[in-house]
């Protein structure tokens, strides 16, 4: 019986747990969509990101200002994205890209593209 009931309480707990990380924008790293970097507080996460020829990159922005993505070569640029909004780039090319917010130039990251 002891062990029924602490079986349930962890059970509540880690459920508590990934409901709160939810509420706060945050997802578990085994829910994590692969290629995807996150806009927020002012930062793309990762910073640094290696993906295969072909792939598909999905930005999307958690902050409640508006952000760009933008490749510094000029082969993409988004609209503003509002909270929630996402932008998709598919990279066809091996290379190494540098993106930044083209309303917050200091946010900036790399994209390794083997």
């Amino acid at each position: 019986m002891q062990i029924k009931n602490s079986r349930r309480v962890l059970l509540a707990v880690a459920a508590s747990a990934v409901l709160a990380a939810t509420l706060a924008g945050v997802t578990p790293a085994s829910a994590q969509t692969p290629n995807a970097v996150v806009i927020k507080n002012f930062m793309f996460t990762p910073m640094e990101l290696t993906v295969k020829a072909g792939s598909t990159v999905t930005w999307k922005n958690l902050d409640g200002e508006p952000h760009t993505v933008v490749n510094d070569a000029g082969l993409f640029r988004s609209s503003a994205l509002d909270q929630d909004d996402t932008f998709q780039f598919k990279f066809d090319k091996p290379g190494v890209y540098k993106v930044f917010c083209g309303i917050h130039p200091n946010m900036k990251e790399t994209i390794t593209v083997q």
